[in-house]
């Protein structure tokens, strides 16, 4: 890394999990024959998610419908087919969510969106890696209670 772009400061992993094209075959698979703890997010159905106390080691896995990835990053429920799709979804909680951003920009990385606030309250900056994940740097106030 160039002496001039500082490293971005990474927390922990803030949330995991796959990208769904069929919900209910995903749901199938992790929640009736792997077990996993889903449940549906208030008011959102079709996300199914294992918070850190359902699921241990992870602060939050959940299944995200392609769908819901797309508006979240392009304002609508396709995804561009100039863009590949994405498998799976990695977030990582870091201390500067403005720094961060800037060092991706720094280093020539396209994003999808920049440090931009959801309607949760989570801000994030999401671009795609190397292989694909739909990766994001995020400030998710109700996961730092236990960091800062």
């Amino acid at each position: 890394m160039p002496p001039d772009i500082p490293a971005i400061d990474i927390l922990f992993i803030a949330g995991f999990g796959p990208i769904t094209r069929d919900t209910a075959a995903s749901a199938a698979f992790y929640q009736k024959l792997l077990g996993l703890p889903l449940s549906a997010m208030p008011g959102n159905e079709e996300y199914l998610t294992a918070d850190g106390e359902g699921l241990p080691g992870a602060k939050h896995f959940s299944l995200w419908p392609l769908a819901q990835a797309a508006e979240s990053c392009f304002n609508t429920p396709r995804w561009p087919e100039h863009i590949p799709l994405p498998q799976a979804w990695i977030e990582f909680e870091v201390r500067d969510l403005g720094a961060a951003t800037d060092a991706l920009v720094k280093q020539g990385y396209r994003l999808l969106i920049a440090n931009r606030t959801e309607p949760w309250g989570q801000a994030v900056t999401r671009l795609l890696s190397p292989e694909g994940l739909l990766t994001g740097l995020t400030i998710t106030p109700w996961m730092r209670r236990d960091v800062e």
